[in-house]
């Protein structure tokens, strides 16, 4: 093993630095993982740029980490080996003991850490994970396609399967970005008549090639009126963090609709109280999951043929690919590879 490896670390608010470091050993619980792959997400920002409050600089970047384990820490497992092909997501790792631990909302642990953010991530070629935040990957994702399913795909699979709706009913997926992307491939997979809310006749082919029946540019139409023609929708499904924007769509919910929340903008909703009680409307908010439903999410999309569609770029143009992210000119999701051709091409 490399005494020394290289990372990407915020070394202060917005500034993006490539170190070297000395390659830890895990502690105990811990496994050492090689990285292959590392996805970036728009939610990286919030640690590059200083906007997430409690970080400690210098940190390194990144939730959606792929890779293989390097090195096992005493008291892990005996279902994780060493060379096994391993993810880590947003969630670092529950901590087994607190009262949602207890529940079984292990998602909803206020103990674990966030990767990326309250520790180091996976701009790196070497990352330390929690034994309890792992996800195995299957054999038919390649390092770059297993990525963004760790955030993006698990944050909206996780919420359309636990949405209520059903097979043939009207849900609309508002943003066709990082997230709305995997959300269209999945909501047409799972039955629903699934229309796309987003701006701009460029991505119309894109939208329908993805699985949308119907694409509404709110460019050039009103969306809510849209819905509201076709019967009003069973669920929105908002991936945009334009509370705005949300905001205007909700009239096109059906009665007993509900706003599925995974954008998470900062300005706050604009609703009537009114227009929630008469209909029996609900407004909810969705986190990531586990790393059970995180391989799922991984399942479903081998058996389901749903893959993000990416660029890559190596690890040492991290602040060139995390400005494109920041701009949008990406289609749709941006992944960093350790400079291995062979790990981009998606070789074992």
């Amino acid at each position: 093993m490399k005494q020394r490896y290289r990372a990407v670390q915020i070394t202060r608010p917005g500034v993006l630095e490539l170190v070297e470091r000395e390659t830890p050993a895990p502690e105990p619980g811990e496994v050492l993982i090689r990285v292959e792959a590392c996805g970036i997400c728009g939610a990286d920002a919030g640690a590059i740029e200083g906007e997430e409050r409690g970080i400690v600089y210098p940190r390194v970047p990144g939730h959606e980490v792929v890779g293989r384990i390097a090195a096992l820490g005493a008291g892990t497992p005996s279902m994780w080996t060493p060379g096994q092909r391993v993810g880590v997501g947003r969630l670092g790792g529950h901590c087994g003991e607190c009262s949602e631990c207890r529940q079984g909302l292990f998602h909803l642990c206020m103990k674990q850490p966030v990767t990326g953010s309250s520790r180091d991530g996976g701009y790196a070629e070497m990352m330390l994970a929690r034994s309890s935040g792992l996800v195995a990957i299957p054999a038919e994702l390649s390092p770059v396609e297993a990525a963004p399913l760790l955030c993006a795909g698990i944050a909206t699979f996780n919420a359309l399967k636990k949405s209520g709706a059903q097979a043939g009913d009207l849900v609309a997926i508002q943003g066709i970005g990082g997230l709305g992307h995997l959300a269209l491939q999945y909501a047409r997979r799972m039955g629903f008549h699934v229309v796309a809310v987003g701006r701009g006749s460029d991505i119309a082919d894109d939208v329908v090639r993805l699985g949308a029946h119907v694409y509404v540019d709110s460019n050039v139409d009103q969306p809510s009126a849209v819905l509201q023609r076709m019967g009003g929708a069973r669920l929105i499904l908002t991936t945009i963090t334009d509370s705005a924007a949300a905001s205007r769509l909700l009239p096109g919910l059906a009665p007993q609709g509900k706003l599925l929340v995974v954008g998470a903008g900062k300005d706050p909703l604009a609703v009537s109280p009114g227009f929630i009680v008469r209909g029996e409307r609900l407004i909810q908010g969705a986190v990531t999951g586990t790393p059970y439903e995180a391989e799922r999410t991984l399942a479903f999309s081998v058996l389901a043929d749903v893959r993000p569609r990416i660029e890559t770029m190596p690890l040492a143009r991290a602040r060139e690919a995390c400005e494109r992210v920041r701009s949008g000119d990406v289609k749709f999701r941006m992944v960093l590879t350790m400079d291995d051709a062979a790990v981009a091409r998606g070789a074992a």
